[in-house]
C-alpha cells in the first residue's frame, strides 16, 4: 500500500475530512437493523409488509426500496418474490465481509504475499485460544473434517471445502467473534487456490498430518503448542507457495476471486 511523506496509507489519506450526512436510505436500513436485533427477529423471520413500512417510516417507496437492496446486499436480508413475498431476515455469515475485503484489496493493489502475512499473525493466536477454551464439539467438528479431507485426498475441490471447514472450526473454538470473523471472511483466500496455487497428492497430505497435530495440541489443552503447531503450518505454506508458486505471491488480489 503506498505512503506519503507523512507515512500515512493511501486508504488514510483518501478519507474525506467531514463525513456527509448519511441518506435517507441508509438511516432506515440501519433502523431495520436496529428493530431485527431488539425484536430478537431470527433468520427466515419476515419483516412488515411494503405498505406497513412506508407508514412506519414516513418515506418514498424508492427510498424504502433502497434500503432493503443495501440489506439484501449486506447479506441481512432476502427478497422473496410472488405472492406472500417480501424481505426476509437472513443470516450473513462472513461472506459480506469478505466480498468488501476483496474490492478493499483490489483497489488498493495488495497482494496474496500479504495474506499469508496476516494469516501467520492471525491464526496462531486463535490456534491458542482454541485450545484454552474450546468444547467437546468443536474437538468433535475438528475431526470429522479431517475425515473427510483423508476420503478426499484425491479430490481438490472437496479437499479444500474441508480445510476452510478445520480453519474455521478453530477460529470458532477461540469464542472470539472479531476474530471469526475476520478468517471467515479470509476463506476465499487463504489457501491460494483462487488465484492459481495447486497441490499435489504429498502436499495435501501434509496439510492434514498438519491438521492432526493442530487438533491433538488443542484436544490436550496445551495452548503453547497449538500455537506452535498452527505457526509451523502457515509457514509450511507460505514455503510452499515461495518455492512453487513465487510469481503469483505479488499478483493482486481481485474482487473477482470471491464467488459471488
Amino acid at each position: 500500500m503506498p505512503v506519503g511523506k507523512d507515512g500515512s496509507t493511501t486508504a488514510l489519506r483518501r478519507r474525506p475530512t467531514a463525513r456527509r450526512p448519511p441518506k435517507t436510505a441508509i438511516l432506515i436500513a440501519r433502523r431495520i437493523v436496529d428493530e431485527v436485533i431488539e425484536g430478537g427477529l431470527e433468520p427466515g423471520a419476515a419483516l412488515l409488509p411494503e405498505k406497513t413500512m412506508l407508514q412506519r417510516y414516513g418515506v418514498a417507496r424508492g427510498t424504502l426500496r433502497e434500503s432493503l437492496r443495501i440489506l439484501e446486499t449486506h447479506g441481512v436480508i432476502t427478497i422473496k418474490t410472488g405472492p406472500g413475498g417480501g424481505p426476509i431476515v437472513a443470516d450473513p455469515g462472513s461472506f459480506p465481509l469478505a466480498s468488501a475485503i476483496a474490492l478493499v484489496l483490489q483497489m488498493d493493489r495488495v497482494a496474496f504475499r500479504s495474506i499469508i502475512e496476516a494469516r501467520l499473525t492471525l491464526e496462531p493466536v486463535l490456534a491458542r485460544q482454541a485450545a484454552e477454551r474450546r468444547g467437546r464439539e468443536d474437538l468433535d467438528a475438528l475431526q470429522a473434517s479431517i475425515d473427510k479431507m483423508h476420503d478426499k485426498l484425491e479430490d481438490p475441490v472437496a479437499f479444500f471445502d474441508h480445510n476452510r471447514d478445520f480453519h474455521g472450526v478453530v477460529a470458532a473454538a477461540a469464542r472470539n467473534p472479531v476474530l471469526l470473523n475476520m478468517v471467515g471472511s479470509l476463506n476465499w483466500i487463504q489457501d491460494g487456490t483462487a488465484v492459481g496455487i495447486d497441490y499435489e497428492p504429498e502436499a495435501r497430505h501434509a496439510i492434514m498430518v498438519a491438521h492432526r497435530r493442530i487438533y491433538r495440541a488443542i484436544e490436550t489443552e496445551d495452548a503453547e503448542m497449538a500455537e506452535a503447531a498452527m505457526t509451523i503450518h502457515i509457514g509450511e505454506f507460505a514455503e510452499y507457495a515461495e518455492k512453487n508458486y513465487a510469481y503469483l505471491l505479488d499478483q493482486p488480489l481481485r474482487w473477482e476471486h470471491v464467488d459471488l
